[in-house]
């Protein structure tokens, strides 16, 4: 079979598949002679029969998100028209960089899964609520990262709350070609502001991470899924029921009695979209990973090749559900990923929301990353650490192999211009006053006799990185880094400067010496993230007093 053309390694299904199988040998059998056997004797055609078998398994199957599949060449190209496609992102005002590959040049893979509230059609207006909000912009009301390790031998879902405020960049929507300024909202108004390309560079802005896919589903899209798999178990302490109340109005609707159950088509979109029955939307989004967690469990354990209705009804919802980034725009790609998904066993899944505290200028309705633990969560996503604690250190360690591959020096030091920018502001904190003048100070004494502050105004990183404009200049700025202390996994090539540029982060708020960090471990998770492993049945939510019933 041909090689995957996903980030990763997992096996391929062909583009161009057959319009039948073949179900019987008798070409073959109108060669024999005497009823004798062909050459190569049992085992050869045992071995040829395993093989047509798995011909025909890679032409049925065309594998949508942990095994939804489809079947034969006409069918395979409806399939693919289902399949709607936008593009990977909306700009290119990403400071994200990829991970370095592990020792046997494999990769981690990370797709940005979104939920849209999106009421622009019949079908989800009936679902979703008030005709008030019919043709307004989209809300990506769920926003999850799904980062599968390099080895794909552990997986993790990290969600960021939707009523979080963040920097979100310049975007640029595709089809109108409309730009949209950098600016600081919430996180979820990022959808209607050019799609789900600008969701996406929001992410890498945020984390570091570099997200390779994005896939968005919409209110009709889960019914159809949640039917298609037979339901999925969940679980209440209490009655609950999701109503107006005096003090809070809306609700999704949710009803169900204590104890553990299945929830089916609109049921399944009412639980993921329950908030004041949680009690917050920090809750929501533990409801949300429980019934994921719920939904690969029930998926590993369904065999969909033995029953032709299941296959068509995963095929068909999960094709008609979702829209995708362009480059998995295919049926063969996403069984490609699908397949890579798959192979991940559930107790080495693990599920988290981003650590949090309130919105200082909004207290009582959003929140903003609590940098350091959020620092250190994206730093375990960037570096590959496993969230898990399950197996060994399975990713690759950030920046491997960069310091044999360290460039020279185009120019000595006292001869290159470097600029240093102050980017210590957070959403928390006000930038350190004169942070730039001081490190360009540092690097004067070193010998970059031509290092300056940049005055014009202080911005906003995570972390310190030094970035350079073109491959000539890519070995000073190592230099550079080299004499500051900054890891090399921080040396970034970037169209956003003119020459050797020094971005001093959060991270580096005080002290000459760029601060050593010790590396994160295997399920060293920061407090905070609300945790859940992928095998853990027993979890069960609790139900906020005001809507329980009896």
């Amino acid at each position: 079979m041909a090689q995957s053309e996903v980030r990763g390694e997992a096996p391929a299904v062909e583009d161009t598949m057959p319009l039948t199988a073949r179900t019987t040998d008798a070409p073959a059998r109108s060669g024999r002679r005497g009823g004798g056997r062909r050459a190569g004797g049992p085992k050869t055609d045992r071995r040829r029969r395993r093989r047509r078998v798995l011909r025909w398994s890679a032409t049925v199957l065309a594998v949508v998100i942990l095994g939804t599949a489809g079947a034969g060449y006409l069918y395979y190209r409806h399939l693919n028209g289902n399949i709607q496609k936008g593009a990977r992102a909306n700009g290119d005002d990403s400071k994200a960089h990829r991970t370095a590959p592990n020792a046997a040049g494999q990769t981690p893979l990370n797709i940005l899964l979104i939920g849209s509230d999106s009421r622009n059609s019949k079908e989800n207006l009936k679902l979703g609520g008030s005709r008030d909000h019919v043709g307004d912009p989209p809300l990506a009301d769920v926003q999850m990262l799904i980062h599968l390790s390099a080895d794909r031998k552990s997986a993790a879902m990290v969600s960021i709350p939707r009523d979080t405020r963040v920097d979100i960049p310049k975007c640029t929507d595709p089809e109108t070609g409309k730009v949209y300024p950098a600016t600081n909202d919430i996180i979820n108004v990022t959808l209607g502001r050019g799609g789900a390309g600008c969701t996406l560079l929001t992410w890498e802005n945020l984390t570091g991470v570099y997200i390779d896919h994005w896939m968005t589903i919409d209110f009709a899209g889960v019914v159809k899924m949640a039917d298609a798999v037979g339901g999925v178990e969940v679980c209440v302490k209490q009655n609950v029921w999701d109503h107006s109340t005096p003090s809070q109005r809306g609700g999704s609707g949710l009803k169900l009695k204590a104890g553990r159950q299945k929830v089916y088509g609109e049921t399944a979109l009412q639980w993921l979209r329950t908030r004041h029955a949680w009690g917050s939307d920090l809750m929501r989004a533990r409801a949300q990973h429980m019934y994921l967690n719920s939904m690969i469990r029930t998926l590993k354990q369904q065999n969909v090749f033995t029953d032709t209705g299941r296959l068509m009804d995963l095929a068909e919802a999960a094709t008609k559900s979702l829209k995708v980034s362009e480059e998995i725009g295919t049926v063969k790609k996403l069984y490609d990923l699908g397949m890579q998904m798959k192979s991940v066993p559930a107790d080495r899944i693990t599920s988290v929301t981003m650590p949090n505290v309130p919105d200082p200028a909004d207290p009582n309705n959003h929140v903003v990353p609590d940098a350091a633990k959020a620092d250190r969560m994206w730093q375990m996503l960037q570096d590959d650490v496993p969230f898990d604690k399950n197996g060994g250190k399975s990713g690759s360690k950030k920046g491997a192999g960069k310091e044999e591959s360290a460039k020279k020096p185009s120019v000595d030091a006292a001869r290159l211009g470097v600029l240093v920018q102050n980017a210590t502001r957070t959403t928390t904190e006000a930038a350190v006053r004169q942070r730039a003048s001081a490190i360009s100070q540092v690097l004067v004494q070193k010998g970059y006799g031509r290092a300056q502050a940049d005055v014009s105004g202080s911005l906003a990183e995570d972390r310190t990185v030094v970035r350079y404009p073109s491959a000539d200049l890519e070995g000073d700025a190592q230099a550079v880094a080299k004499a500051l202390g900054i890891p090399m996994s921080a040396v970034q090539k970037s169209t956003d400067v003119s020459g050797v540029t020094v971005v001093v982060g959060a991270d580096w708020r005080s002290g000459s010496a760029y601060p050593k960090k010790s590396e994160p471990k295997a399920g060293d998770l920061p407090e905070g993230t609300d945790a859940v492993n992928g095998s853990d049945k027993s979890t069960c939510m609790d139900v906020y007093k005001p809507y329980q019933w009896s």
